[in-house]
């Protein structure tokens, strides 16, 4: 479904059409999101009435979070980026070492958990990071869907599950659950990496960061059970793929999906525009139908027949929120550690 048959021109042109004088300053204008299916629905569904709106080139430039970072990091004081669409934790560090600029205008009913200080940056979907299995696969072989995050130590999943390694949200999300089920917290994470090493690695395919490779895993048919965010999940579902999402009983964890605009001396208003445009209840929609993205906007009103794996309604209150103030000052030492003790 192109965004063209689902927003209205007067739609687009609120939130996207900016004085003129602004276009001519910039024809194009640099957005860092994610690879995959996200860039595919950006460059198919979104980027194009952008551009028309606005007279402007966009020029995508994918990566997963930790690149993203990365490129705003080797960039300081000369920013080729524009806008910036990560995880809600390197958007933390984003906005500490001052990368991120306001985004005016914000919609009133706006939910609090997509609020950022001083708006900063903006929430522009929720994800859950749970466990994804191949439902035929299971079938065929009598087994149970999975349930708990202690299903990564069945020695019946040997080499056959993926997880992203910890320079991913989801690799890190599921350090943190290890952890905490069995008496840690982001303060003390040993716990999740002993489980780690001595009981999940022996099941590991491969700690995989991308998204393109981890479907090709599960369709060759090496690797049945992987953790995952509800987002990819959905988007793999909707290829006819057969897969589905699993919130373990101990919890799933919550994953923000989020965007800002770029802090530099004559930053063009098209960025904070850009931004605002995923906003949009009828972009919201095609984020949720595509990804299973939970809205973030109260205004959304979301159809029976989407939202099968999106964290909305009563799945929001199981899910676990990181806190990022501790993650973000432990990661790069966690990372060391991985790398030495987990994926060697």
């Amino acid at each position: 479904m192109k965004l063209l048959n689902l927003l209205t021109a007067a739609s687009i042109t609120a939130l996207t059409v900016l004085p003129s004088g602004a276009s001519a300053q910039q024809k194009t204008l640099y957005v860092a999101g994610y690879g995959g299916s996200f860039e595919k629905t950006m460059r198919d569904e979104v980027i194009p009435e952008f551009e028309k709106a606005n007279g402007v080139k966009v020029e995508y430039v994918a990566g997963n979070s930790t690149d993203t970072l990365a490129k705003l990091q080797a960039q300081k004081g000369n920013q080729q980026i524009d806008v910036a669409i990560v995880d809600d934790g390197p958007m933390y560090q984003a906005i500490q070492l001052g990368f991120c600029g306001k985004v005016d205008g914000l919609p009133a009913d706006l939910y609090d958990a997509a609020r950022f200080k001083d708006d900063r940056a903006v929430g522009v979907g929720l994800v859950a990071t749970g466990l994804m299995y191949n439902t035929k696969v299971f079938a065929e072989k009598g087994w149970a869907p999975p349930t708990s995050w202690n299903d990564l130590k069945d020695p019946k999943y040997q080499k056959q599950i993926v997880i992203p390694p910890i320079n991913n949200t989801y690799g890190l999300h599921t350090l943190l659950m290890l952890a905490k089920m069995n008496g840690g917290s982001e303060s003390n994470v040993t716990a999740g990496f002993k489980i780690l090493k001595d009981e999940v690695n022996p099941n590991v395919l491969a700690y995989e960061p991308s998204p393109g490779k981890m479907t090709e895993l599960f369709q060759s048919g090496q690797a049945v059970l992987a953790v995952w965010g509800s987002a990819r999940v959905q988007s793999f579902a909707n290829t006819g793929f057969p897969v589905d999402f699993v919130y373990p009983r101990e919890g799933a964890v919550t994953l923000l999906t989020t965007a800002c605009p770029i802090a530099k001396p004559n930053a063009s208003p098209l960025a904070s525009s850009f931004v605002k445009l995923l906003l949009d209840p009828k972009v919201q929609l095609v984020m949720l139908k595509e990804y299973g993205y939970g809205p973030v906007v109260k205004s959304v009103v979301v159809p029976p027949e989407l939202g099968k794996m999106a964290p909305i309604g009563e799945r929001t209150t199981k899910l676990y929120t990181p806190d990022w103030s501790i993650i973000n000052e432990k990661r790069e030492e966690w990372t060391k550690r991985w790398n030495r003790e987990v994926e060697r």
